[in-house]
Parts: structure tokens; sequence; C-alpha cells
């Protein structure tokens, strides 16, 4: 197994394996194949795939339509432009009908990297989970990825794939328990716990091992669902001491706005939140951005200092 994989990678290679499986599912894109990784598709399943080109709301309208008949839609876009230019198609067409159709975006967040702020959205995990019954999932590597997926193909219902650009280590083996709607401890400790989701899971391990250099025994929890969230595994997290979230994704509606809100009514606890805070990315290299905008474990640690 590779060291590491882009989550949009894995999803390119499930397409085609899930297309040879079923008949009915069809792959839809705008103009961003080779970006996206659908192109596999396209070339395999001609028929099965359409490039409705730079039309983000005719694409989400399209592929609602084809649901309706009784097809399973894949369509994909970057993030920024399915959350963004095509909500209120996402919202009132396939939201509205719980028509089966998978919104699979792709380069999400601040490591999209040089392609700037127009193109690095924080704001599309907030965006989505306010749409009633949308599932909303952000796979941290290419085994929970490709899971997750076939998961999601499977079930009956509207479903936001977050998928990112870099490639990100892997931290799942096949046949590795991930079950939709379920958080999985990656490492438990007695002192506190990060709550990571996506790309943030790397970094949370790293600042695990790092804050245990330090005598701190800190879990790690992956959120891959963060709609429906596994509201009993933050419980759990939450009755072992302080809780930090960490996100590629806006502190505001995301994934820490979404513990807050269990844990509030569920578990009062200590809390920190590590993601962007309040403020537009910028052209730079991943890594550094990463760092300019505190995204990286240093950042967590700093977090789990804060609340203990």
């Amino acid at each position: 197994m590779a060291d590491k994989q882009a989550t949009r990678q894995a999803y390119g290679k499930t397409l085609v394996e899930i297309g040879r499986e079923n008949p009915d599912l069809v792959v839809m894109d705008a103009d961003l194949s080779k970006s996206t990784m659908t192109a596999g598709f396209a070339e395999e399943f001609p028929d099965r795939f359409f490039n409705m080109g730079i039309a983000e709301q005719d694409l989400y309208a399209a592929a609602c339509g084809l649901a309706l008949s009784g097809k399973v839609v894949c369509a994909s876009t970057f993030a920024m432009f399915a959350a963004g230019r095509a909500f209120e198609i996402i919202r009132n067409s396939i939201g509205y009908t719980h028509a089966n159709v998978k919104i699979c975006a792709t380069h999400a967040g601040i490591t999209v990297g040089e392609d700037g702020a127009s193109h690095q959205t924080f704001e599309d995990i907030a965006l989505m989970r306010t749409i009633p019954a949308m599932t909303v999932i952000n796979p941290c590597d290419g085994v929970s990825a490709e899971n997750l997926i076939r998961q999601a193909i499977n079930y009956e219902g509207p479903c936001y794939i977050r998928l990112g650009r870099a490639a990100v280590p892997m931290f799942y083996h096949p046949g590795d328990y991930i079950k939709l709607g379920k958080g999985n401890w990656l490492r438990r400790g007695k002192n506190a716990t990060i709550v990571a989701t996506g790309i943030m899971v790397s970094e949370a391990v790293k600042a695990a091992e790092m804050l245990a250099e330090e005598s701190i025994d800190a879990g790690v929890i992956d959120i891959h669902t963060i709609k429906p969230i596994d509201e009993d595994i933050l419980v759990e997290a939450a009755s072992t001491g302080p809780v930090v979230t960490a996100e590629e994704h806006s502190v505001i509606g995301g994934l820490g706005s979404a513990v807050a809100e269990v844990l509030s009514r569920r578990y009062p606890a200590r809390m920190e939140m590590v993601g962007q805070l309040d403020t537009f990315g910028e052209s730079g290299k991943p890594e550094e951005l990463k760092e300019k905008y505190k995204m990286t474990a240093a950042d967590i640690v700093k977090a789990v200092r804060k609340v203990l």
C-alpha cells in the first residue's frame, strides 16, 4: 500500500471499480475531469459520463434529473464551485427532493495551494450541513475515501463528499472498520482528545506524538462523517477531559461548531478549535499555507496545552 495518496485519486479509482459492478452509476463533471479524477470513468464508460462544461448549476440540476429517473449520480467539480456557485440548485433541487446525488467535491481547503483564495473554500462543510438530510463526508486518506464513497453510493439520498488535492498519509488498511456516521478512535488518551477530520487527521496524530514527549496523553478521533455526527464518541471523548477540534475549514460552521453543538447539549467540556480563523487564504505552497494559517500539528499542540 502506498504511503500517501490524495483522496481525489482514491475517488477516481473507486468510480471505475463501482462502474463495473453497477450499471446504474452515472458520473458527471464540469470540465475538470482530469483534476477531479473522473477521467478514468469517462474513458471506460463514455455512455455513462457527461461533461456539462463550465456550468455548475446545470451540472447539479441535470444530476438531480438523472437521479430522480433511477440512476445513482456522482457529480464532481471543485468544492468552491459545488458548494458556492451551485448552492441554490443543490438545496432546492437535490436536497428538497432527496435526490440520490453524490456531490463529490475536490480541491477543498487551504491545500489547494497555488490556486489561491478564489479556489480555497473554507465554507463548504458549513453550507452543506445546513441542508436538511444532507450527509456530509470528509475522508482522511485513500482507504477511508474508497470505503466511504462505496457506502455513500449504496446509501439512498444526497451526500456531500469532500476530497483533497494533495497526497496525504495513509492511516487505514483495507478491511479496517469504517462506517458512515461513526467516528473512529485512532489513539486513546487520558488527558485530552483531538477530534479531527480530513487532512487534519494526520496533523492530529503528529500532535499526539509531540504531546506524548511532554507526558501529555492525548487521544485522536477521526470524524469522517460530519453529518450525521457520531454524538456518542464525542461524549466519550469529553468524559476523559478537554477536546480540541482540527479541520481544514473555517472554525465557523464546520467540525468545531458541530462538536460544540453536541457537547453543549450532552456533555459540556473545555474546547479549542484549530482551523481557518475567519480569514481568506492566498496563493502559496500547501505546507507553508498550513503553517501561516495555523493548521499544523504544532498549532494543535498549542491548543491542547491551552485547554489543560
